[in-house]
């Protein structure tokens, strides 16, 4: 396996006397889809913030390239080249996507807006992902969920990223919607990023992921290969049903031996 963009080693984190997560590790490649899923409640945004900068860890170390950092603040997780995309999107509706794409990284000459160079780039950006949308200069407000969603994909690449962040891509959109999401997920692998899906779809999940790391009350509860995994293994993991089987197997494993044990030392 290549070495990991991204390696998370014993991550904790509390609020006040709640304990949100304990000892988790994490493994980001690039060119891999990493699916993080969980119940609710389980630290999957908790984890999510912890690498945006947005809610730095109490505990443990974080790796990038190999290299110890640490991320305090989201201007520092984007200077490594960590890119988030949450699930409120953070688009102005108002604004075209063009200036959206843009916004907070306007191009100017001499102290204007060059809108031409934003609309030319954004065309280009866009069609390098191959993302189907009306003109650059429609007004976000008419797009449908799945292409804003494609949007708000489009612009965390502007800082080219190595690491993209996508909190619940696919929350609420229809099934046309969720494809074009998920065919836009596979090229943000194809084009050598590590891409970390957060997701409660697990159809959305089998489909794309490479590899899927399951929490479960703050903690590492299994980290399958998606080619090798089922919907029910999946859904055991995220419910601690495997656990339990796990411990009703060693119960009577235990008790066997003990009868075992008991009737080898009973006299003939």
């Amino acid at each position: 396996m290549p070495a990991p963009v991204l390696a998370l080693r014993g991550i904790g984190k509390r609020f006040g006397s709640v304990r949100a997560l304990t000892g988790v590790d994490l493994d980001v490649r690039a060119g891999e889809v990493l699916a993080l899923v969980g119940d609710n409640g389980a630290g999957k945004s908790t984890l999510v913030k912890a690498i945006a900068g947005v809610g730095p860890p109490d505990e443990g170390t974080i790796h990038w390239q190999g290299q110890a950092v640490t991320i305090a603040r989201p201007a520092e997780a984007s200077a490594l080249g960590i890119a988030t995309v949450y699930q409120d999107l953070a688009l102005c509706d108002n604004l075209d996507i063009a200036s959206n794409l843009f916004l907070g990284r306007e191009i100017s000459v001499r102290g204007v807006l060059d809108g031409v160079e934003m609309e030319r780039r954004a065309r280009d950006l866009l069609a390098t992902l191959s993302v189907r949308l009306p003109n650059v200069r429609a007004v976000v407000a008419s797009l449908s969920g799945g292409q804003r969603q494609a949007v708000a994909i489009a612009r965390s690449l502007l800082g080219e990223p190595r690491v993209v962040l996508l909190d619940e891509p696919t929350a609420a959109l229809g099934v046309e919607q969720t494809a074009q999401v998920l065919e836009l997920i596979e090229r943000l692998r194809e084009r050598g990023l590590g891409v970390v899906l957060i997701s409660h779809n697990l159809e959305d999940v089998l489909a794309v992921a490479d590899r899927i790391a399951v929490l479960r009350l703050g903690r590492n509860a299994g980290t399958f290969a998606a080619a090798e995994v089922s919907h029910e293994e999946l859904v055991a993991a995220i419910t601690g049903a495997a656990d339990g089987a796990a411990a009703r197997r060693r119960a009577r494993g235990a008790a066997s031996r003990g009868a075992a044990v008991a009737e080898g030392a009973a006299p003939p």
